[in-house]
C-alpha cells in the first residue's frame, strides 16, 4: 500500500470514528466510566459528623487534634489499549476492525480529555506507547495498529497483562482487544481486574469458529505454521466460546456484523 493510500485509510477511520463518537458513544462513555475513581485532594481539620474512617492518624498525632483526608472525583481517566498483534489477527478483516474499534474508543476518551496509551503484544511486548491526549497521538496509535510489523507471530496474553501491571500503577480503564486464541491467562485476567477497570473485546471471524460438515479440511496455524487435518464429514464443528468465562466484561464482535451495536450495548450496560 502506498503512503497516499495509507493516509486515506487512516483518514477514513478517523472520520468514521469521530462520527460514531459524536452521534453515539460520547454520552455512553462518560456515564460508563466517569466518576468511578477518587483521588486525594487535601487535609483539613475534623468536624463532628465526618466519617472517622477518613481520619489521617499521622497528621492527627503530629498536631494533637484530629484531621481528615479529603478526596475528589477523578477528573481525568487513563485509558490503555492492549492490542493483540499476533498473526491470527491478520485473518480476514480482523486487523481493520480492531483499528476501527481502537479508534472509536480512543476518540471517545480524547473527547473527554482523558489520556490514551497502548501496548502492542504478541508472545512478547512489541511496542509501548505512553498515555497522552490529543488527536495526533491517537492517529499515531491507529497507524500502528494498521501497519506495525511485529517481530513474533504468537500470542501470550499473560505476559502482556503482567507487563502492563508492572509499568502502570495508576488505576486505568484497560481494553484488551484480541481474538483470545491463547490459554492459561485466566489468573492474570483476575489480577488485572482487581487493579484496573478491565474490559475484554474479542474480535472473531466466523470462519475461525464454524467448520461446515461434509469435507476433509487442512488448516495451517497462522502463529506456529503447524498444519492440522480435520475430517468433518458428519457434523458441523464449532470452537468453544469464552463468553461464559469472562461474563459481563466481555464484548464479542464478529467481523461480518456491525461492531457499533455490541459496543453500544456495553456502554449502556455500564452506564446503568
Amino acid at each position: 500500500m502506498s503512503p497516499e493510500d495509507s493516509i486515506k485509510k487512516i483518514k477514513r477511520i478517523e472520520i468514521k470514528s469521530n462520527k460514531l463518537v459524536e452521534e453515539i458513544f460520547s454520552g455512553e462513555y462518560r456515564s460508563g466510566f466517569r466518576g468511578r475513581g477518587i483521588e486525594f485532594d487535601d487535609i483539613r481539620q475534623y468536624y463532628p459528623g465526618d466519617d472517622v474512617r477518613s481520619i489521617d492518624w499521622n497528621v492527627t498525632a503530629r498536631h494533637n487534634k484530629p484531621f481528615v483526608k479529603q478526596f475528589c472525583e477523578e477528573r481525568e481517566l487513563n485509558m490503555f489499549l492492549l492490542i493483540d498483534m499476533s498473526r491470527s489477527n491478520d485473518f480476514g478483516t480482523k486487523r481493520d476492525i480492531i483499528a476501527e474499534i481502537g479508534a472509536t474508543l480512543a476518540f471517545s476518551a480524547n473527547r473527554n480529555n482523558d489520556r490514551v496509551g497502548a501496548i502492542f503484544f504478541t508472545d512478547s511486548i512489541e511496542k509501548y506507547i505512553p498515555s497522552k491526549n490529543g488527536r495526533r497521538h491517537i492517529l499515531s496509535i491507529i497507524e500502528n495498529i494498521l501497519y506495525f510489523k511485529p517481530q513474533s507471530p504468537g500470542t501470550n496474553l499473560s505476559k502482556a497483562l503482567q507487563h502492563f501491571n508492572r509499568i502502570e500503577k495508576k488505576r486505568s480503564v484497560v481494553f484488551v482487544i484480541s481474538d483470545f486464541l491463547d490459554h492459561g491467562f485466566e489468573r492474570e485476567i483476575k489480577i488485572t481486574s482487581k487493579r484496573h477497570d478491565l474490559i475484554l473485546v474479542r474480535v472473531v471471524d466466523r470462519a475461525e469458529q464454524i467448520i461446515p460438515a461434509g469435507a476433509v479440511f487442512t488448516f495451517e496455524d497462522l502463529e506456529t505454521g503447524e498444519t492440522v487435518q480435520l475430517c468433518n464429514m458428519k457434523n458441523e464443528f464449532r470452537s468453544e466460546s469464552t463468553t461464559e468465562l469472562f461474563g459481563q466484561n466481555l464484548v464479542n464482535i464478529y467481523t461480518d456484523e456491525d461492531y457499533v451495536k455490541p459496543l453500544r450495548r456495553f456502554f449502556r450496560r455500564r452506564g446503568v
